[in-house]
């Protein structure tokens, strides 16, 4: 199995839209193409943003690749996030101005396997 922490610092003025963006366009774009949500969670850094950050898993790291290969094709998907952002004042704006930072990256379990 292959697993990613997917993680963001959001602007506290930002996150109902972005939450509802990820819910709405986000999370069914990769359940469809195959992703697992294991969850999504946010912490209060207490200085006006928030940490959002999601949990996925793969069958591997090869079907990680093609499922994020598949949703970057999927024109449909594209014109929904190009919306999104032109609702927001465009890309750019939404990365200067509400999301601070985005991070992707791969994690591994620290636990063994146990017999009972």
């Amino acid at each position: 199995m292959f697993y990613r922490r997917k993680s963001y610092i959001v602007k506290s003025d930002f996150l109902e839209e972005f939450n509802e963006h990820f819910n709405k366009t986000n999370l069914p774009s990769q359940l469809k193409h195959g992703a697992r949500l294991i969850g999504r969670w946010m912490k209060d850094n207490k200085n006006d943003t928030y940490e959002v950050f999601a949990i996925w898993e793969y069958e591997s790291y090869e079907k990680y690749q093609r499922i994020e290969s598949n949703i970057k094709e999927d024109v449909a998907h594209l014109q929904r996030i190009k919306k999104w952002y032109e609702k927001n004042g465009g890309r750019e704006h939404v990365y200067q101005e509400y999301i601070l930072e985005v991070k992707n990256e791969e994690i591994v379990s620290t636990v063994t396997k146990v017999r009972l």
